[in-house]
């Protein structure tokens, strides 16, 4: 892979690996000050509800941000973008869609398939 496709992907990664971040810290002080301005059972329900659903988002985001560090470590010992399973090269064109995959096309579809068997 080229120089120039590395750190577009560093690039891309470390860019969402902020925003990420970002939204995580403004979803905690959000819940924080949000605790306090329903004293209405109703309202306050409403509210945990919401805060759920907004936890499930940041926990995805929060697994992903494990793939983006892994995939960054990968860029610096220069093993990325080489398939977990095969260790053939993983198409730019399928990392620039998901450049946190680990396993190019006919492995992942080889995975899929054995997941739907059980």
């Amino acid at each position: 892979m080229e120089d120039q496709d590395l750190e577009s992907f560093r690039t891309q990664l470390e860019g969402l690996r902020q925003e990420i971040l970002g939204e995580s810290e403004g979803t905690l002080h959000d819940m924080q000050e949000e605790s306090t301005l329903y004293p209405d059972p109703n309202d306050r329900a409403a509210m945990e509800t919401e805060h759920i659903t907004v936890l499930r988002i940041r926990d995805r985001e929060r697994k992903l941000l494990g793939k983006i560090e892994e995939a960054l470590e990968h860029i610096e010992n220069g093993s990325f973008g080489s398939c977990r399973k095969c260790g053939e090269k993983i198409g730019v064109e399928r990392l620039r869609i998901r450049p946190v995959t680990t396993y190019c096309i006919a492995c992942k579809e080889e995975q899929e398939a054995g997941e739907s068997r059980n």
